[in-house]
């Protein structure tokens, strides 16, 4: 049996679709199963049970022994939140307990870190576990994930497997529900279809022009490939960067956008607000060597790959993966 936390949000109910898709429903789903914007990511697939995010940890204690892997996925993941006692119960110390019942019991574990943990890339985008401690996170999330990862690789206790994913910029179905917090993709899918224009941010440096600002833009089907891969092959227990290895511009994502709907690109820049201009990454991209080196070759979809089918088989009909 499997255990999936976070399963009724963006990638955890993703997870859960490809999960199905392997043949895979003896499922224990674990979240916030409360918020009705989030039914329609898990109401329609197939579990074995449905737990509370907070009756979990005490059923996971009592039944261990008949869980083979978890996929740890759930989290606060609001870059803006500036509450520290949610990220600290939710982030941290809900990660801990579940981290010290995998290593008593020796099952495998998946956790989501995240590339939040990089900060401004000061000290570069490179996975693994050397240098991970002069990493400075520049919002509370991140600080959360840090944390965590700091706090098991001090551990003497652990799992056989066990492996941090450093998730970069996701996107793709089954986000409906995350608002602002939602892909800059289906905030540019909105725009087209009310005012027939995207609006990005403009840029506050002299080296980076307006809508260069980069980022390395993964789709969410690639993320639960690549999830799914690490728990049936169980390489090297690492921190594993999971991106593209490609940084791209918000102009060319909005202009995949707009390409995606078969529309004529029509593209303004607007202010950034203040809150967030000193706190804001201008270059993220994954160094994907990790993956690499355990012999992950799958093909990553492109940008306009990515965004082609979210849009074209999502985003038009509001539909689920």
């Amino acid at each position: 049996m499997i255990v999936l936390t976070g399963a009724a949000g963006f990638i955890g109910s993703c997870m859960l679709s490809k999960l199905n898709g392997e043949g895979i429903d003896d499922i224990v789903i674990v979240d916030d199963f409360s918020r009705e914007d989030r039914k329609n990511n898990w109401i329609n697939k197939k579990f074995a049970l449905k737990k509370d995010r907070e009756d979990f940890i005490d059923w996971f204690k009592d039944n261990a022994s008949q869980i083979t892997g978890v996929f740890h996925l759930g989290a606060r993941s609001d870059t803006t939140l500036s509450d520290w006692n949610v990220f600290l119960k939710l982030n941290l110390n809900y990660s801990k307990q579940i981290w010290d019942i995998c290593s008593k019991y020796n099952i495998p574990l998946i956790y989501a870190s995240s590339a939040a943990t990089y900060g401004a890339g000061e000290n570069g985008y490179k996975d693994g576990t050397e240098g991970i401690d002069k990493l400075k996170p520049l919002n509370l999330y991140g600080r959360s994930k840090q944390e965590f990862d700091l706090w098991q690789l001090s551990q003497d206790k652990r799992p056989d497997f066990w492996a941090g994913l450093k998730f970069f910029n996701v996107y793709g179905p089954n986000e409906y529900h995350k608002n602002q917090m939602s892909s800059v993709i289906l905030h540019a899918f909105n725009q087209i279809n009310v005012q027939s224009k995207v609006s990005l941010f403009k840029s506050y440096r002299k080296d980076v022009a307006d809508g260069m600002q980069l980022r390395d833009f993964v789709y969410v089907k690639d993320v639960v490939d690549i999830m799914f891969y690490l728990m049936q092959n169980k390489p090297q227990s690492n921190i594993y960067n999971i991106g593209t290895g490609k940084a791209r511009s918000f102009y060319d994502l909005a202009v995949s956008t707009f390409d995606a709907m078969g529309i004529t690109p029509d593209i303004e820049f607007i202010p950034m607000p203040e809150y967030i201009r000193d706190k804001y990454q201008y270059f993220t991209q994954a160094d994907i060597s990790g993956l690499k080196n355990i012999g992950y070759g799958k093909k990553i979809h492109s940008l306009e790959e990515g965004v082609k089918d979210y849009v074209q088989n999502y985003l038009k009909e509001h539909l689920y993966y």
